[in-house]
């Protein structure tokens, strides 16, 4: 009986220590995206300021020389949700249709308007046909954050979405 308390109390050292290094790694990483998204709301802002980086930004050219043979008939550039600074997700204004967001997000906004109560991104990623493993539901979780964060979407304190 001795044993299997002795076995037990160190299976527990071991998982305590265990998810002590997971909460430190978890914290890492966490601060990583919140660096991330801050620099995504940064190149936004720039990206909008500056039409895309089409106008000046008023930061100073390191090499002020224009080029001695500018091509007259530049090609024409193709715009698409996510070229030049556009948002995948724009912020959802009164009025705006799911039109605006690219079929990928069209397709999630789809699954949650479509589910019972609110989802979590496992469902969602289950619902797309993803296998449900981390590096499968992690992007899919990045989206449901960027579709609530941008007004899309409601997301409870659970990490659970609903339609708005």
């Amino acid at each position: 009986m001795a044993d299997v308390l002795t076995w037990t109390v160190q299976q527990r050292l071991e998982l305590e220590e265990r998810a002590e290094v997971l909460r430190k790694e978890l914290a890492e990483v966490e601060g990583r995206l919140v660096r991330l998204e801050a620099a995504e709301a940064v190149f936004g802002e720039w990206a909008e300021a500056t039409d895309g980086g089409r106008r000046s930004s008023g930061i100073v050219d390191p090499d002020p020389d224009p080029d001695p043979d500018p091509d007259p008939d530049p090609e024409p550039v193709a715009v698409t949700p996510g070229a030049a600074g556009m948002r995948l997700v724009p912020e959802r204004v009164d009025g705006m249709g799911m039109e605006v967001l690219t079929s990928d997000y069209r397709r999630i906004m789809e699954i949650v308007a479509d589910a019972d109560g609110p989802v979590m991104a496992k469902d969602v990623a289950r619902a797309l046909g993803r296998e449900l493993t981390p590096a499968k539901v992690e992007p899919v979780r990045g989206q449901l954050r960027k579709l609530a964060d941008r007004g899309w979407l409601s997301r409870t304190g659970a990490g659970r979405y609903l339609p708005r």
